[in-house]
């Protein structure tokens, strides 16, 4: 009887390992980050990429006055830039953005989304620049067009230019397109030469980060902040800080398609070439916990005189789906769904798709929960009979524990004799609860990971589904849910399983406690279902209606 006992357990911990294995897979304890104001270390590498391949030979050095080891956070005048959606500074020095935020994204403090930046423990800036002798880098002065600039009513695209001139060499003109209700700018590169022979720079375009997970995450759930490659061939791979630390990262380098991104929880900032350029990835340690992760495009051969324009998309925004897909192949696979990803896509449609009719996310997870529970309604039945069955034969099975309990032997084949003649499994509980997992953990990541619920009112007390719930009655009501469902399950006869059964609500709810409330809605919801479904099918088998 003990091993019969042991499977639901083993099933319970077997699922609850799952999702802990999930949070922790692909993450590690974030070194102390740099301060933003302190140059990089001495001897440290440089942030300027090295391409694995040259057609015009080995990179040399950025110009002294200029190289990255003595001025790799290097600042200028800002250049502020606001639309609707965004509001950003652009650095003289490289013509990087720094500072980038999200008018309509706010954080817990209702105050915009701060995305990128370069102040205080979090290291997060956008740069470019040029690989070619006596070329701008992303350290190298330039001069703006204009000292700010606003979207104005009516507007729907704005753009600001910044200027370097290297005489004899070149001059080159960074162009950021940005549009009105929109995420994406682009960004044109165009060099002049200037020299007397020509020329073939190739232009990168990297993110330069510290591994410091932003703040606002929420506790107890470990989500993944990072680089991450995508190409049709190998398809989308991250590409941890912790992987880069040890040279271990796994992507290809050269392609003629894909994107690389940064990703945190609910964002993502990309650059996303057009398809069949050729490119070379790259992700590098740079400093004391300070990396970067970018691409390099060739240019075409520049004649003495002529000029050439390259543009490159560049995303920084809000994880959303729909329109992460329709910016380039794979794009919305940075949406974070852990290692189910084939299901909790179409869960997250039919979810969207319930929330069009509704239009309040709270109703839609809980009609999403009573839809999953009527599609696994057979499978639940079965089990939930099954547990019944063995409530009923309990007193049977003690009256066999007391006659035979010294001996082990006579004590299963009494036991198994009683399932026998009651046609009674009793494994038969087992099997729907392990088909059901995946389900159940796909829906997990998606309610984490869906940006939509950022703010998403419920009714009541529940103002943003994101958050935890601030006076913790959710967490209250399915720990006593939890509790209610142990004590109509079968009561394990070994004092040892009783005892862990019964410590169970009461640890996970102290994780729950700090969950996003609308993760532990659904699981209060989807155990009020499972009580309701539990009582009528044990009463009917108690009553004889098998």
């Amino acid at each position: 009887m003990t091993k019969q006992r042991l499977v639901p357990l083993m099933v319970f911990i077997a699922s609850s390992l799952m999702l802990w294995e999930t949070w922790q897979s692909d993450h590690a304890p974030a070194q102390p980050a740099m301060s933003a104001t302190a140059a990089p270390l001495a001897g440290q590498t440089s942030s300027l990429p090295q391409p694995v391949s040259q057609d015009s030979g080995t990179v040399p050095p950025a110009p002294a006055a200029q190289t990255p080891e003595s001025a790799e956070l290097r600042h200028g005048t800002s250049v502020k830039v606001q639309t609707d959606l965004v509001e950003a500074d652009i650095d003289t020095a490289g013509g990087d953005i720094r500072s980038l935020r999200l008018l309509k994204q706010l954080d817990a403090d209702d105050k915009p989304v701060q995305l990128l930046e370069d102040k205080g423990a979090l290291i997060y800036v956008v740069q470019s620049g040029l690989l070619g002798t006596g070329l701008p880098n992303h350290t190298s002065p330039f001069v703006p067009d204009v000292p700010q600039a606003s979207l104005a009513p009516g507007q729907d695209n704005l753009d600001i230019s910044l200027r370097a001139t290297i005489p004899g060499v070149a001059e080159v003109v960074k162009t950021y397109h940005f549009s009105r209700n929109s995420y994406l700018v682009t960004m044109d590169t165009t060099v002049r030469n200037l020299g007397s022979t020509p020329i073939s720079p190739e232009a990168y375009y990297q993110f330069l980060r510290s591994s410091q997970v932003p703040t606002g995450d929420p506790r107890f759930v470990s989500t993944y902040t990072g680089p991450a490659v995508y190409t049709n061939d190998t398809k989308f791979q991250k590409v941890a800080f912790k992987d880069i630390d040890k040279g271990k990262q796994d992507y290809p380098v050269t392609a003629n398609n894909g994107w690389i991104a940064m990703l945190q929880h609910y964002f993502v900032a990309a650059w996303l070439p057009q398809q069949g350029m050729k490119r070379e990835f790259f992700t590098r340690k740079v400093g004391n916990d300070l990396y970067t992760a970018g691409v390099i495009l060739p240019m075409q051969a520049i004649a003495p005189g002529a000029s050439v324009t390259q543009a490159v998309p560049l995303y920084l925004g809000p994880q959303e789906g729909t329109k992460l897909k329709s910016l380039a192949p794979g794009l919305d696979l940075t949406i974070d769904y852990g290692r189910l990803t084939l299901i909790a896509v179409p869960l997250f449609s039919v979810l969207s798709w319930i929330h069009g009719w509704v239009g309040n996310w709270g109703v839609a997870i809980i009609l999403l929960t009573v839809l999953i529970k009527a599609i696994f309604f057979p499978l639940s039945a079965a089990s939930y009979k099954s547990m019944a069955k063995m409530r009923l034969l309990q007193p049977k099975l003690t009256k066999i524990k007391e006659q035979y309990g010294d001996d082990k032997a006579r004590y299963n084949q009494a036991m198994m004799e009683l399932y026998k003649n009651e046609k009674v499994n009793p494994l038969g509980g087992c099997l729907p609860m392990i088909v059901q997992i995946p389900v159940f953990i796909s829906l997990y990541w998606v309610l984490l990971g869906a940006v939509e619920l950022r703010h998403a009112p419920f009714f009541g007390w529940i103002h943003d589904l994101s958050a935890q719930d601030p006076y913790y009655i959710l967490p209250v009501l399915m720990t006593a849910s939890m509790i209610l469902q142990q004590r109509m399950s079968p009561k394990p006869a070994d004092p040892v399983q009783a005892k862990v059964m019964m410590a169970m609500p009461l640890a996970f709810s102290v994780m729950f406690l700090f969950f996003p409330s609308g993760l532990v809605l659904y699981w209060v919801v989807n155990n009020l279902l499972s009580i309701a479904q539990q009582w009528q099918i044990t009463r009917m088998i108690g009553d004889g209606k098998r």
